[in-house]
């Protein structure tokens, strides 16, 4: 690591010392994984409809480590990007799937499985997706979650295992040391699969992070230190600016975002989720936006792609209410973009 400044890590260091991580939750009224609970939602005047996602015996603890995003301010390495604005008329609707639909990674609903992975799924997705847009849909390599989860060094300096962490670091890192190659779990195209089986939303297992010792999986033709690849920025994007996201998005493609996970959230099925008065949170989600539109003309929304399999919400992706920082899902958006 001889290329990263001994200053660049102290402060980092620093940043860790503010770190709070989202997990604090008010004592609930109703059993929020209860019939009931879902039945009082579909009662009230919601924009959105809520189903069953999660078996009915789904422990809090499994639930939360779904959502252990650390909350810390943005390190100073981490660029903010404005793009000029020539009041270009932006598209109403946008979905980056259809886009740039050669590129099979905006496609995938991710599954992180039972780990608190969900920083390091969605920024090897985001950095998967852009080394396609980028390389005029050619290139189809994966980023490997599982390098991001195993072997990045500045996101150990906060937590970054299956305990949670931040997806500021990932990008910092893919620009000076890279990232090798590889898919989900039993993956045999690339270097790293994911370590852990699919079994999202409710998966009993509760995995630890394995150790980083540098190597391709058993089976691969490719080697570690020859199998990486860089990205040559990392940046964030002004924040709770709603054009300036659209921007980003239409221009480079798909964003990582980080929001807040109220109890209401976790049995979206479809429509455009805004929060329930009453719903407390869980902890904090590191997620995917993809697009964007308007649903029946009256609700503004973003596209996203969750991380928690297809069989949750509406085949893995959910809509949520755009302009509005609902969940404060627009104060930190990150990005990249490849060598």
């Amino acid at each position: 690591m001889e290329s990263m400044s001994r200053s660049l890590m102290m402060r980092l260091a620093f940043i860790a010392l503010s770190v709070v991580i989202s997990c604090t939750f008010a004592q609930p009224k109703l059993d929020f994984l209860s019939d009931e609970y879902i039945e009082q939602l579909n009662s009230k005047n919601l924009p959105w409809k809520a189903g069953r996602n999660f078996e009915r015996d789904t422990s809090l603890y499994n639930i939360q480590r779904l959502v252990s995003v650390a909350t810390i301010n943005p390190p100073s390495e981490i660029e903010t990007l404005y793009h000029e604005d020539n009041g270009e008329e932006l598209p109403e609707e946008f979905d980056a799937r259809k886009h740039w639909s050669k590129c099979e990674s905006i496609k995938e609903i991710r599954d992180q499985s039972g780990c608190g992975s969900c920083w390091a799924v969605s920024s090897a997705s985001v950095m998967s997706d852009r080394i396609c847009i980028h390389s005029d849909q050619k290139n189809q390599a994966r980023i490997s979650a599982a390098d991001i989860l195993e072997c990045c060094v500045l996101c150990k300096v906060v937590v970054g295992s299956c305990d949670g962490g931040v997806p500021f670091f990932p990008f910092i890192e893919w620009k000076f040391l890279g990232f090798v190659s590889g898919g989900e779990y039993n993956s045999t195209n690339g270097c790293m699969s994911y370590p852990f089986p699919r079994c999202s939303p409710s998966c009993k297992e509760r995995y630890d992070s394995p150790k980083c010792n540098k190597k391709c999986d058993k089976g691969s033709k490719l080697k570690y230190e020859e199998d990486k690849h860089y990205g040559k920025r990392a940046y964030m994007i002004v924040s709770k600016d709603e054009r300036q996201i659209q921007l980003e998005i239409l221009k480079n493609g798909p964003v990582v975002t980080v929001y807040r996970v109220y109890s209401d959230f976790i049995h979206y099925k479809s429509g455009v989720y805004t929060r329930e008065d009453h719903s407390y949170l869980l902890g904090s989600h590191s997620v995917k936006i993809i697009g964007w539109g308007t649903d029946n003309g009256t609700y503004p929304y973003w596209l996203v792609s969750n991380s928690w399999n297809d069989r949750w919400g509406d085949q893995g992706l959910f809509k949520i209410m755009r302009g509005k920082n609902e969940c404060g899902i627009e104060n930190f958006i990150i990005a990249g973009l490849p060598q």
